[in-house]
C-alpha cells in the first residue's frame, strides 16, 4: 500500500513539472495590440535603371579618328570635344580658297581705283566735247575736229564700263568661292565631333585612331534628365497610379532610400505579362548610376487616415480565411479581417478594435485553435 502511494507521488510530481515545464510555455504567447493612425497605400514594382532617351553620337563621315579621348562613366558638356576625323587636305583647300578671295578683294579694290579715274577722265571729256559742240555748231572747228573729241569721250565712257563689269565679275567670283568655303568649312565641322548636350558616357564603341564608316556611332551618351526606372506592374494594381504620384526607390547596389516622382505610364499593357510599364525618375539622381541596374519602387497612391493598423505578424490563416486571435480572459477567438492596405509592418483594416488584444502565433508552440485556452505575456 505503501508502495503505491509512493507511485502516485511520484506521477504527480513528474505530471506537475509536464505542467510547469511544457504545458504552460507551450501555451503561452506574445500579444500585441493594433494602433491607429494614417497609413499610406503603395504599389510596388521591380524595374531597372533606365532612360527617356539614349544619344548616339557618331561621324556623317568616315576616315581616321583622332583625338578620341573620351572614357566611359565620364561627365562631359555640351561643346566639348569628342573626338576629330582626319580630313586629309580639306583645310588647305580653305585656306587656299580664303587666300584667292583676299586676292579677288584686293583686285576689285585696285579696280575701283582705276574706275575712279576712268570717271574722271570721262568727266573732263566730256566737258570738252560739250565746249567744241558749242564751236562746232558755229563753225568754229572742223567736223574731223568735232568727231575726234567725241570719240574720245566715248572712249573714256566705254572704259569705266569696262572697269564697272570687271569688278561686278569679280565680285560674283568673291560670292561663288565664299559659297564654296562655307560649304567647306561646314564639312569641316563635321569632321570635328562635339556634344550636343550634358551627360554621362555609357557606351565607347570605337578606340582612338580607328578607321570608321560613314554615320558610324563612336559613343552613347544619357542626359542626368532622362534617368529613370523602367518598372513593370501587375495591371490589377497599376490602375489608381498616375504621372505626379510620389515614390521611393531602392536600387540593388545600396541600401539607401531615393526619392522619386512617376513620370511616364505606357498606354500599352505586356499583353504576355500583363503588367504596365511605368516610369519613375529619380529627384535627386545617384552618382555614379548604372543603366539596367535592379530597382524596388514603392509608389504611394493615396493615404488611409485614421485607420486600425494591425502588425503583420499578428496576421494569419484559419480555415482559409485572413485574420487575426484576439485572446479575451484566456480564451482566444479568430477573427477574420478585410485587410485595406500593406505596409512594411502593419496592415489597415476596420475589423477590430483598438482595444482588442491579439495573439501573435509562434510555430513553435501550441497550434491556435477557436476557443483554446491559453497564457500570455
Amino acid at each position: 500500500m505503501k508502495k503505491y502511494f509512493i507511485y502516485i507521488a511520484i506521477l504527480a510530481i513528474v505530471g506537475f513539472g509536464f505542467y510547469q515545464k511544457v504545458y504552460i510555455p507551450k501555451h503561452t504567447f506574445e500579444t500585441i495590440l493594433p494602433s491607429k493612425g494614417n497609413m499610406s497605400i503603395t504599389v510596388n514594382g521591380v524595374g531597372n535603371v533606365g532612360s527617356k532617351d539614349l544619344y548616339k553620337i557618331g561621324s556623317i563621315y568616315g576616315g581616321k579618328v583622332l583625338d578620341f579621348k573620351i572614357e566611359e562613366g565620364e561627365f562631359i558638356k555640351n561643346g566639348d570635344l569628342v573626338a576629330k576625323i582626319d580630313y586629309v587636305d580639306l583645310e588647305e583647300k580653305a585656306l587656299e580658297l580664303e587666300a584667292t578671295i583676299k586676292k579677288l578683294k584686293n583686285d576689285i579694290k585696285s579696280l575701283n581705283i582705276d574706275k575712279q579715274s576712268a570717271k574722271a577722265q570721262y568727266s573732263y571729256q566730256d566737258e570738252i566735247l560739250k565746249k567744241n559742240s558749242k564751236l562746232f555748231k558755229k563753225s568754229a572747228i572742223s567736223e574731223l575736229d568735232f568727231a575726234k573729241f567725241k570719240t574720245d569721250t566715248n572712249v573714256a565712257k566705254l572704259q569705266v564700263a569696262s572697269l564697272s563689269s570687271k569688278i561686278d565679275s569679280l565680285y560674283n567670283q568673291v560670292a561663288q568661292i565664299n559659297a564654296s568655303l562655307k560649304g567647306l568649312k561646314e564639312r569641316l565641322s563635321r569632321y570635328t565631333i562635339k556634344s550636343p548636350l550634358d551627360g554621362y558616357v555609357t557606351k565607347k564603341l570605337i578606340s582612338n585612331y580607328a578607321i570608321i564608316n560613314p554615320n558610324q556611332t563612336l559613343i552613347e551618351i544619357v542626359s542626368p534628365q532622362d534617368v529613370w526606372i523602367k518598372t513593370h506592374i501587375d495591371t490589377r494594381i497599376s490602375g489608381n497610379v498616375k504621372v505626379g504620384d510620389r515614390a521611393s526607390i531602392k536600387l540593388r547596389s545600396s541600401s539607401k532610400e531615393y526619392k522619386g516622382v512617376v513620370s511616364n505610364i505606357k498606354p500599352i499593357n505586356n499583353s504576355v505579362t500583363n503588367e504596365r510599364e511605368i516610369d519613375v525618375s529619380f529627384d535627386n539622381l545617384p552618382i555614379p548610376f548604372y543603366l539596367e541596374e535592379q530597382a524596388i519602387v514603392d509608389i504611394d497612391i493615396k493615404e488611409l487616415k485614421d485607420i486600425i493598423k494591425v502588425p503583420t505578424q499578428a496576421v494569419t490563416i484559419y480555415k482559409e480565411q485572413e485574420g487575426v486571435w484576439i485572446v479575451d480572459e484566456n480564451i482566444i477567438h479568430f477573427k477574420p479581417i478585410k485587410v485595406l492596405a500593406y505596409s512594411d509592418h502593419s496592415v489597415a483594416t476596420k475589423d477590430i478594435n483598438i482595444i482588442d488584444r491579439l495573439v501573435i502565433p509562434n510555430p513553435n508552440k501550441k497550434s491556435l485553435r477557436d476557443g483554446m485556452k491559453i497564457y500570455y505575456d
